[in-house]
């Protein structure tokens, strides 16, 4: 394996994330408390977890876990499930287990770094799909058929996408999977962000109920609004691969917290009630930016998501970096450019855009910083 470039995004986060005073760029959902997340449940769920033993867990998973994991999916059963260590583990493993040397994967670009950089670093020769922001950063199916090689073996997507926020209508996602399945090719597919579009009819099905071998990827921590748990999971009907990734876990994580994975499914079980919360902050955010950007419409293209927490406007002021490094530097306002999404295969990802994260209670402080900032600005250049 080669090694593997700095992970931008994260050193950027790792930078700021924790000073900053306004954090407008989340990409998880509003978190709650561990009395919250109980309060959802019955007086046995609270009883068990005062009740659960500290002990190792199985690697797979707890039991109750994965089968709240199954409960997600229509075709899908415990024994399909592969408990992990947030979605990165998933990332990094699968990745590795899919491609080496030889082989050929098409991986959409801008992603989040992993699912591009771990690719890359197998060896394997990696072609970038690039969604174009005149499109509304629409998947086009063409462009992907243009890219599948002989040699292809993985196509890897995000849906709802990060960081763009944009989804793709159902029949166009059935084709992707379709298209996968006819070239012999494997679709991974991350679906961290499913469940809290603003129109439910939006959300997806999920690639692993759609096709024998699709890996759907997804994690407590987004729509869920739980990254403190550090719970992820794979779904996917093909036994052989799941078995030798479980084989993999035992180099790094060899089994997840029993604590975390007792709350994961306890959220699980109340999946609809936590993502009716998420989806009604998402909602009451949106007119706040929709303000804002109306009224900085000669400095921003806008587009709210489709689907998910954050989204990928545009700044046509001049240096989105320079502008982010000042928001945060002046007024406390964290948002993240457009260049830590650089991509190692491609040149093709616009530079001149910033995500924002629409999934967090008491933005109104931080968009007036923002705006703040702005007029300083202009009043300064006049």
């Amino acid at each position: 394996m080669k090694p593997l470039r700095t992970f931008r995004l994260e050193e950027y986060m790792g930078e700021w994330e924790f000073k900053a005073r306004h954090h407008l760029t989340a990409s998880d959902a509003q978190s709650m408390t561990v009395e919250e997340l109980l309060a959802l449940g019955t007086d046995a769920d609270r009883e068990g977890l005062l009740k659960l033993p500290l002990s190792y867990i199985e690697t797979w998973g707890s039991p109750e876990l994965r089968e709240a994991v199954a409960g997600t999916y229509e075709r899908v059963d415990a024994d399909h499930v592969l408990a992990l260590a947030g979605a990165e583990e998933g990332l990094f493993w699968a990745m590795q287990e899919l491609v080496g040397p030889g082989d050929h994967a098409v991986v959409t670009v801008p992603c989040y770094q992993a699912m591009e950089t771990v690719t890359v670093a197998t060896g394997a020769d990696v072609s970038a799909l690039v969604p174009r922001r005149e499109d509304g950063w629409a998947l086009d199916l063409d462009e992907l058929r243009r890219l599948l090689r002989p040699t292809t073996r993985l196509v890897a997507v995000n849906y709802p996408h990060n960081p763009t926020g944009y989804v793709p209508d159902e029949a166009t996602f059935r084709e992707l999977v379709a298209l996968c399945d006819e070239r012999g090719v494997r679709l991974f597919c991350d679906e961290v962000y499913r469940g809290i579009e603003l129109d439910p009819a939006r959300t997806l099905p999920q690639a692993a109920d759609l096709s024998e071998t699709a890996v759907s990827l997804n994690v407590a921590s987004k729509s869920y609004g739980l990254p403190g748990l550090r719970v992820g999971w794979i779904a996917c009907r093909d036994r052989v691969l799941l078995e030798r990734l479980e084989k993999r876990k035992h180099y790094t994580t060899i089994c997840n917290a029993g604590p975390a994975e007792y709350l994961a499914a306890v959220a699980l079980r109340h999946r609809e009630a936590i993502w009716e919360r998420n989806r009604g902050i998402v909602a009451a955010n949106r007119p706040v930016f929709d303000d804002f950007f109306a009224r900085w419409a000669d400095l921003f293209d806008w587009r709210p998501p489709d689907g998910g927490c954050v989204c990928f406007p545009r700044y046509k002021g001049g240096d989105v970096e320079e502008l982010c490094r000042r928001l945060v530097l002046e007024e406390g306002v964290l948002v993240l450019p457009a260049s830590v999404y650089e991509s190692e295969i491609t040149d093709a990802v616009p530079d001149d855009h910033f995500r924002v994260g629409l999934g967090r209670l008491g933005l109104e402080e931080g968009m007036e910083a923002f705006d703040r900032f702005l007029r300083r600005r202009m009043r300064d250049r006049s």
